[in-house]
């Protein structure tokens, strides 16, 4: 039998050093942001009951789940999504509060993918939820903070507009079971048109057929809004479409334009979106950074109806774009070595000097030769020696001594 203590699980990884340095630093500005637009931290368990995440109209792929159960022979998951959670975390703890409420988050989720898929099965997310707030004025101040965040970590960056109304209404029309209609979901999201075609034959030439066809296609800019206007469709999608464009026009005024792409082929995978939905990239990074929408009908499976937006950037992504230009981190510059007996005494000098702000490493060698000898192969210029007195010896002076 083959032994893993050495491995690390498929889909995860460990995360070293300046990438730690890195994940910190897009902590530290995303948490910036976040907080001084009044939005408040919070924590959900890492372990949720599989109920949470099996609602019908809001559940996600059972195989893609992490499942366990507890003591009582509960089904549990290592939780895979964050905005539902907080719905329910709304729901039984936040009733009471004022709308909107606003908050933050900065946690892991966890999907079991595929093998040799090539995806996280661990990711961890920073991003923010609205919720008890609906229309344009909602819509825009999230949409501005993950522009934020996305020039906080990317620089060159553009954000994909879509909405999951237009994909939405556009099936209901044509009467399809729930399995047909994930399979075009998918094909349009992977921009499949081969596949897309096989399953839209069948269906004729009806207008919700043809513009489901064009939807991967359409990606630009205002000349793909219209086009999809030009379809002259009208109940849900047309009022789709019509939010579509003003939310566009609107963003481009706030002088986001040139970062904006339309993307009517966005269909988000889970299934809980009902508004505007969009994804962020940054040049030269794959795939999304950031992904998020409108789910106004989400937290009404747990209690009272609310409408909500929010969004979850990938901070694995954020801290592999921010890692090539982070400032060196300060090496040690002395060594703190405490002759035999004197071993709390060399801690106490180490402790006032790292409260000065000095870096410094406390020595582990049973000799001072063996203390010069470390310090000279890890460059580190000073070894501090404390016995009876304290000596500064610097490693230069010795010449090829030790």
């Amino acid at each position: 039998m083959k032994n893993y203590s050495k491995l690390t699980p498929e889909g995860v990884h460990d995360v070293l050093f300046d990438q730690c340095r890195a994940h910190r630093e897009a902590q530290r500005r995303l948490t910036a942001i976040f907080a001084r637009r009044g939005y408040r931290e919070v924590i959900t368990p890492g372990l949720e009951y599989y109920d949470v995440f099996s609602l019908q109209g809001a559940a996600l792929p059972q195989q893609e789940m992490y499942k366990s159960t507890d003591s009582g022979g509960r089904l549990l998951v290592f939780r895979p999504d964050s905005t539902l959670p907080i719905a329910r975390m709304a729901a039984a703890r936040l009733q009471s509060r004022r709308r909107p409420i606003r908050l933050y988050y900065c946690q892991s989720v966890y999907r079991a993918y595929p093998e040799l898929s090539g995806r996280s099965h661990e990711a961890p997310q920073m991003g923010v939820e609205l919720l008890g707030a609906a229309g344009l004025r909602a819509d825009l101040e999230v949409m501005a903070a993950a522009a934020e965040a996305m020039g906080a970590v990317g620089g060159d960056y553009r954000i994909e507009l879509g909405h999951a109304g237009l994909f939405r209404h556009l099936v209901q029309r044509l009467e399809l079971p729930p399995e047909s209609r994930e399979e075009i979901r998918a094909t349009i999201e992977t921009k499949n048109y081969g596949a897309l075609g096989g399953l839209l034959d069948p269906l004729g030439d009806s207008p919700e057929a043809k513009a489901l066809r064009r939807l991967p296609r359409l990606f630009g800019g205002e000349e793909a809004l219209a086009e999809a206007e030009s379809w002259r469709l009208d109940g849900g999608a047309a009022e789709a479409l019509h939010y579509l464009r003003t939310l566009y026009t609107a963003l481009g005024e706030m002088g986001l334009g040139r970062r904006l792409m339309v993307d009517l082929g966005l269909v988000q995978r889970n299934d809980y979106y009902t508004g505007v939905v969009f994804s962020g990239y940054v040049q030269g990074h794959g795939g999304p950074v950031l992904t998020g929408g409108r789910y106004d009908n989400l937290c009404g499976r747990f209690g009272p109806d609310m409408p909500a937006m929010g969004f979850a950037m990938d901070m694995d992504a954020a801290a592999a774009l921010l890692e090539p230009g982070m400032f060196q981190e300060r090496a040690a510059q002395v060594l703190v070595h405490g002759e035999p007996g004197f071993e709390p005494q060399a801690q106490r000098e180490l402790m006032r000097r790292t409260a000065g702000g000095q870096v410094c490493e406390g020595s582990v060698w049973e000799t001072l030769e063996e203390a010069l000898e470390y310090a000279r192969s890890e460059g580190l210029p000073t070894v501090v020696a404390v016995g009876r007195s304290v000596r500064t010896i610097e490693i230069a002076d010795m010449g090829g001594r030790v």
